[in-house]
């Protein structure tokens, strides 16, 4: 037998306010039509202000722990991806940690801009494998609002707040595919790329925090191969095909990345989760928004194969394999 880690809870939280694109054409020379056909998105949640990105993690792992039955007590490490920190330190993490009661353990931020998530999952998953954790929760959190030039009409169109989370348990497997929990994860960078895709501050750098800066066009072109690559590792790794896969959970980018992902995995476009739409890109948080989506209208069952992608600055790219 063999340690996993399985999926016990999983829960979202998205700020009140929605910014349409009808709404952003009203001060910027755009139109919801121009936004919806190049990216797929119609609106994003922003936070309001005073709303930090340890309140929307807090309200995300308060509803996985409450999916997984589970308290703050429970837990023995958590791990928050986020690109927009409360603070240059303490980790935000910890601020969760407090939050939710959970008094032992470890918990600290990584920062994989949009495959944070991914990074997450996997360096728990890891912990959970070599028994330095039992529980774990795995956030996705972003106020990305917070280093947008709301100006610059190539950029904030783009981009939204929110968080996401999962719990983990550890578990047992046999050591195949048909195993529970998380299967393979992947993950790979290379900082040559960082110009394409960045924010323009920072406290070593310059002081200030910044806006995201992008090349759009070469982030794109990346993105598919870097992607793909990650996808192709996860099923040479578990000797499945994408017709073996009931799910695929990408990075909710742009619609046109997600589509050529569906269609290099042979999927139907049903069996694509997609959330851009109505989120626009919230970066590491994007894929924990999108699993809680589909667990809790019922598309995702216990059982089913699942895969997450991802890309972001970097370049940091990713995959996990996962039997819920």
């Amino acid at each position: 037998m063999v340690v996993r880690s399985w999926v016990a809870g999983c829960g979202a939280y998205l700020p009140q306010r929605i910014v349409t694109n009808a709404e952003l054409a009203d001060r910027l020379r755009t139109s919801d039509d121009w936004i919806a056909q190049r990216t797929g998105i119609r609106q994003r949640h922003v936070a309001a202000d005073g709303e930090l990105t340890s309140d929307l993690a807090t309200h995300a792992a308060e509803a996985a722990l409450k999916s997984a039955g589970l308290t703050g007590d429970d837990i023995d490490l958590v791990v928050l991806a986020t690109t927009t920190p409360d603070h240059t330190f303490p980790a935000t993490a910890t601020q969760v940690q407090a939050r939710i009661g959970m008094t032992r353990g470890a918990a600290f931020d990584i920062q994989a801009v949009c495959s944070g998530f991914v990074y997450a999952l996997a360096i728990a998953d890891n912990f959970i494998k070599v028994g330095q954790a039992k529980t774990a929760l795995v956030i996705g959190a972003e106020t990305f609002s917070r280093i947008l030039d709301w100006n610059d009409r190539s950029t904030c169109v783009l981009f939204g707040d929110g968080a996401g989370a999962v719990v983990l348990r550890a578990g047992e497997g046999k050591g195949t595919v048909a195993d529970r929990g998380v299967l393979t994860t992947h993950l790979f960078s290379d900082g040559r790329h960082y110009k394409l895709l960045y924010v323009d501050g920072g406290p070593s750098a310059t002081r200030t925090t910044g806006h995201v800066q992008m090349e759009g066009r070469e982030v794109f072109r990346h993105a598919v191969v870097k992607m793909g690559e990650a996808v192709d590792a996860a099923m040479a790794a578990m000797g499945i095909e994408g017709g073996d896969l009931d799910w695929l959970v990408p990075h909710q980018a742009n619609l046109r990345i997600i589509d050529s992902m569906g269609q290099r995995l042979h999927l139907p476009p049903e069996k694509v989760v997609v959330t851009v739409d109505r989120h626009a890109n919230t970066s590491a948080a994007s894929i924990p928004l999108a699993l809680a989506q589909a667990v809790s209208d019922g598309r995702i069952k216990p059982g089913h194969l699942v895969l997450l992608e991802a890309m972001g600055g970097g370049f940091t790219w990713g995959s996990a394999l996962i039997r819920w």
